[in-house]
Formats: C-alpha cells, structure tokens, sequence
C-alpha cells in the first residue's frame, strides 16, 4: 500500500489538498478521503464479498457419498471424476477442480478413517516366523 502512504504524507506533512492530490495521483476523490479518514497506522484491505459456491447445493451428497465410499473396497470406491458425474447429472454448473479441492479438504481434516486394529495378544502357534532360506557365499582369491 505505498500509495496509501504517499496521499497520507501528502496531506498531512506536504499540507496539499484533496484537489491537488487528486491530480497528482489520479485518484478519485472520495478514495483520498476515505483514505485519509482511517486510522493512522492500518492501511486499507480490499475484501472481497464472499458469495455462496455452485458445489454448496451438493455438499450434502458427497458427504454421503464419501461417508459410504469409506466402507467399501478401495477397488469399488468412486474417485472425483465419477461423483463430478453424478452430480452432473443433478444440475451442478460449476467445475471439476472445485469437486476435487472439496474432496481433498475433506480428506485432509480426518474426514477418512485411517485406522487399522492389531491385536497385541495372539494364541500360541498362530505368529511367529520362518527362514527357510540357505545362502551360500563363494569365494574367489586373486593374487597381483
């Protein structure tokens, strides 16, 4: 924000006017005032006005979706590409990328169950290992 710094500096060190500094910077008028209304050490942030996305109307069903797809098989579980296609189909407008990042996300903040059970107690003759195996090692001498 240098120019924020630069119409505060103007005003209020150089004493010019809002008229002056108009022509300088080529800035609205109404921007310098606004500018030089706010308080002295924040500088001005442009927020963007958040608005509701396509995929809101479809978040409910890929969650279930997903919430189903964690219980069967990894081979039969549907990837992005086959649940953008559903919802395709039910009227969703927007784009495939956007399907993806929702699903990574919710992968991301645990929304996949990544938990395995391993007993620690097994009944006798049922672990324990083999080696079964035979090497033999060959020798060569070589003399310089």
């Amino acid at each position: 924000m240098v120019m924020y710094g630069k119409i505060r500096q103007m005003f209020y060190r150089e004493h010019l006017s809002i008229n002056e500094i108009q022509r300088c910077t080529s800035l609205s008028r109404n921007t310098i005032k606004k500018w030089l209304r706010a308080p002295g050490g924040s500088a001005v942030k442009y927020q963007r006005a958040k608005k509701p996305g396509k995929l809101i109307l479809f978040e409910s069903r890929m969650l279930l979706a997903q919430e189903a797809d964690i219980r069967r098989p990894k081979k039969d579980r549907r990837t992005a590409l086959m649940l953008f296609k559903e919802i395709l189909n039910e009227g969703y407008t927007g784009g495939y990328t956007i399907v993806c990042d929702f699903m990574r996300n919710w992968r991301s903040q645990g929304g996949q169950s990544k938990t395995a059970y391993v007993p620690l107690k097994f009944a006798l003759g049922e672990a324990f290992q083999f080696d079964w195996s035979e090497e033999w090692l060959a020798v060569y001498i070589v003399k310089f």
